[in-house]
């Protein structure tokens, strides 16, 4: 990950390709792996709440509150930056999530928060074969972190705080009817 080597790591639903946020080479071989352009920031996850700061995630407590709250879930918030990351270059926010995949959050502990975009060509469906997800990868010296065959199914919901309620960006696998007032811990 240090050289920009791109993992591919199961989540929830389909694999995704993971690489450190902050490091450019990463990030650009991610864009290279998917055959889009840098246009569109790359979601990121982390373990938890201890890893917002790092990436410069300036969100108000009580926005954050909320999130704890329901994480971990499939339930990626868009974020204020404090700066621009390579993930997210041209935009003051980042789309951010604790994935309920408890592989995934173990290895977000040990290496730090990663970039976790659907593994596959840009506009074909997520890969859910270990094998598959390889062959896409093929020589760009990436590995694959294989968990099997996976089920598949809707990606994360995407979320934004705005006007003081949270606005629904994309529907997904997380319940919408749970973003209705706040939830308790």
């Amino acid at each position: 990950l240090a050289r920009g080597a791109v993992l591919a790591v199961p989540t929830e639903s389909s694999y995704g390709l993971a690489v450190d946020p902050r490091n450019p080479e990463g990030v650009a071989a991610v864009y290279r792996v998917k055959g889009r352009g840098a246009e569109k920031a790359l979601p990121v996850a982390v373990a938890g709440r201890h890893q917002l700061e790092a990436l410069g995630v300036v969100a108000p407590a009580e926005v954050v509150a909320q999130l704890e709250a329901r994480w971990p879930a499939a339930l990626t918030a868009v974020l204020p930056l404090r700066a621009p990351l390579p993930a997210a270059p041209e935009t003051a926010t980042l789309a951010v999530r604790v994935p309920a995949h408890e592989g995934l959050r173990a290895l977000l502990e040990e290496l730090g928060p990663l970039t976790v975009t659907s593994a596959n060509r840009s506009g074909e469906p997520p890969i859910l074969d270990p094998a598959r997800v390889a062959e896409l990868l093929g020589t760009s010296g990436g590995m694959v972190v294989d968990g099997g065959i996976l089920a598949g199914g809707p990606p994360s919901t995407l979320v934004v705080w705005e006007d003081g309620g949270w606005q629904v960006l994309r529907r997904g696998r997380y319940p919408v009817a749970d973003l209705i007032g706040p939830r308790e811990t």
